[in-house]
């Protein structure tokens, strides 16, 4: 019974260690065209829609945990899928543009990135009455 602990933990031990060994120094990281989008002046429920470019520029897969907005006027959609090495994804952003004036917001955005756990990435303009 002894010897059977002992093989069960040497080998989980052996597992373990060659598990470890494969991921070490493997990381995700997050690389962004651009982090700010100007849309300058845009006009009164129209298309609110901006695209913030990545690439997973690490050697692990990048996965995005979770995606908040600094307002409920923001709706964004993005890969719920890992993004593997080298490989490119897209956050989409939706700016409900139905108020008038100047606007500001920001979205967070989560991942298991080393560089850039939380990445903050801004819109802004200004809504203007549609002619």
């Amino acid at each position: 019974m002894k010897l059977k602990k002992i093989i069960i933990l040497t080998i989980l031990s052996i597992s373990y260690t060659f598990t470890y060994s494969q991921n070490a120094g493997k990381e995700a990281i997050i690389e962004f065209e651009y982090i700010k989008y100007n849309y300058d002046t845009i006009q009164q429920n129209s298309s609110g829609i901006s695209k913030f470019y990545f690439k997973n520029m690490g050697s692990a897969p990048l996965v995005i945990s979770k995606v908040s907005t600094s307002c409920g006027c923001t709706n964004v959609s993005h890969p719920k899928k890992p993004i593997m090495p080298n490989e490119k994804g897209v956050i989409e952003v939706t700016y409900n543009t139905s108020q008038i004036g100047d606007f500001r917001k920001t979205i967070v955005v989560t991942s298991n990135a080393t560089n850039a756990t939380k990445s903050v990435l801004t819109i802004k303009g200004v809504v203007v009455k549609k002619k």
